[in-house]
This record gives structure tokens, C-alpha cells and sequence, in this order.
């Protein structure tokens, strides 16, 4: 059976402080965003009725508006509350939620100083993001084509729209070639991340994992890396040039959708999926589902 496509889908989404039936939510041919790019979004999971760092990818939204030169007009808690309230009207406790935020239609053209900041908020059931036989196996990445913006080029530091076009791309071609992801480098040269997610790698016990220089220091990247500092693992962040990849003997990828999984295979490169990697997916799942956990236990 085909999906649902998301515009004809049942429930509700948040727009610009109001709760609106699903289908009632629309946006004009002539919005900025459509042609500019001018829109800044996230992504969130639901765990058992919580969203995992809600708050964090809530002030993160605000920070990429800033740097995209928009203001959003509902504060952090505003959003937070919000994101709340579309969990609840969509009956969802496990589920992905994405915020995203836009220049309107009132401009069309480069200059857009006076169109109105739209805000969006939606929900809905996303299991695995990738294939779980594959995620089960470790993923098989292919190496990108298009590789990361140096930030003299592009607002790496925000989560925009526009920066994710070459990730289509790459994943796009990826998926033809019958890898479930590709890795992209920096315009260096230097591992940089997942098209969607960010990644690291480890090699005689020690974690290592690119700088977050060029591309978003993802939320779940800095929990995975507390998770690991609690194992009273060593967490290396640095520069990585693609041969290093020969010496590493694990490899997994971090995101909100991907959250973290196994990497078995990253162009010649193969990783097998070790200790290390299990015990911090499995002190991943523990975090975001703590009543299972303690159900577990008892």
C-alpha cells in the first residue's frame, strides 16, 4: 500500500498559535521560503508521550532564525508548549515532531525585511528511519559527491532549509546505487557527516568523531558524547581524513531520526558492529525510554 501523502493526512498541526485541521494548513506558491530557501526547521522524537530535548531544539530554531535574519515570534517556551499541544491533539506518545519556520508571501525577491515569520508544528508516527534489517546489519554508506560548505559560504551553524539540497542529492544517489546513506566530506576534504546525520568512529577503545566546524553539532551528537563520557570512554573530536576510515574498527551515525545506528560499510571501508557501538545504542534507547527500562530492571 502507497503512503499517505503528508498533505492529505488526518489530524492537526499547529500554525502561528492556532491548532488547524491538517488538511486547512497551506502555504501560497509565491512564499519566500518555496523560492529563497528562507525557512528554518527541526527535528524532534516523542518517546512515551516526552519530547526528547524539547527545549534544546526549540532555542536551537530560534538561533538559525537569527542567523537567517529573522526573528520568530513565539518564545522558546511558547514552542515548547506548543509542540505539547500537537502531541496531545494527534493522540501521538511516540512519534517524530518537526517545527519549522518561514519567510512568508508578502515579498517576492531577494529583499524580504517585511514578510511576515510563519511557524509551523506537526507530528507524526515515524518508526526506523532506515530499513530495520539493514540498521539491524549496519547501514552501507556510500562517499558524496557534494561535500559541506566552508562557513564563509553558507550559515553552517543554522539548520536551514537550504543547506539540505545537496543532501537530497547525495542521498538520492546513494539509494540508486543501493547504499542506505552517503557520508560527505568538508570542502577540505575532511569526514564531516551523514546527509542526515552526524558520525563517529571507533579504534582500539577510543571514541573519534569530526569537528563540528562546518555543520551542526547535532543534539543527539552531544548526548551520545555524554553517554560515552559516562562509560568513562574517551571522546576524541578532531579533524578526520577519509583513508583513517582503514583504521577504525566500529562506525555508527547519531540524529534524531536516525538516532544511533550500526555502520557496517562506508564505501571500501568495512566496520564491524562492536561492543562499543551496542552498549551505547543500548544506553540511548535507556535514556529515551526510561519507564521501559525500569520495567526491565524489575
Amino acid at each position: 500500500m502507497a503512503p499517505v501523502p503528508y498533505d492529505q493526512r488526518d489530524g492537526f498541526i499547529w500554525l502561528n498559535g492556532k491548532l488547524l485541521p491538517w488538511g486547512d494548513v497551506r502555504a501560497h506558491v509565491l512564499t519566500h521560503a518555496l523560492h529563497y530557501a528562507s525557512a528554518v526547521f527541526e527535528g524532534m522524537r516523542a518517546y512515551s508521550g516526552e519530547i526528547f530535548r524539547l527545549t534544546e531544539h526549540d532555542q536551537r530554531l530560534h538561533e538559525s532564525a537569527k542567523i537567517l535574519d529573522f526573528e520568530i515570534p513565539f518564545s522558546v517556551a511558547e514552542l515548547d508548549k506548543a509542540a505539547r499541544e500537537v502531541l496531545r491533539a494527534n493522540k501521538l506518545t511516540d512519534a517524530y515532531v518537526r517545527p519549522i519556520a518561514w519567510r512568508g508571501s508578502e515579498q517576492m525577491g531577494v529583499a524580504a525585511q517585511h514578510t511576515k515569520i510563519n511557524v509551523a508544528i506537526a507530528a507524526w508516527d515515524w518508526g526506523s528511519y532506515f530499513d530495520p534489517a539493514a540498521r539491524e546489519n549496519g547501514l552501507r554508506l556510500a562517499i558524496a559527491h557534494y561535500r559541506r560548505p566552508d562557513p564563509r559560504t553558507a550559515p553552517t551553524k543554522s539548520k536551514a532549509a537550504g543547506l539540505y539540497m545537496i543532501c537530497t542529492i547525495e542521498k538520492h544517489r546513494a539509494e540508486k546505487a543501493g547504499y542506505a546513506d552517503a557520508l560527505m566530506l568538508d570542502w577540505r576534504g575532511q569526514i564531516a557527516e551523514a546527509t542526515g546525520a552526524n558520525i563517529f568512529f571507533v579504534k582500539d577503545g577510543v571514541l573519534h568523531t569530526p569537528l563540528p566546524d562546518c555543520f551542526l553539532d547535532g543534539i543527539t551528537r552531544r548526548t551520545v558524547i555524554a553517554l560515552a563520557k559516562q562509560r568513562g570512554l574517551k571522546v576524541i573530536e578532531r579533524a578526520i581524513m577519509p583513508e583513517e576510515m582503514a583504521e577504525f574498527s566500529e562506525c555508527f551515525i547519531s540524529g534524531t531520526a536516525a538516532e544511533v545506528t550500526p555502520v557496517a560499510e562506508i564505501g571500501p571501508y568495512r566496520f564491524t558492529i562492536g561492543d562499543i557501538t551496542r552498549t551505547l545504542m543500548a544506553d540511548y534507547t535507556a535514556l529515551t525510554h526510561p519507564a521501559h527500562s525500569v520495567a526491565a530492571a524489575g
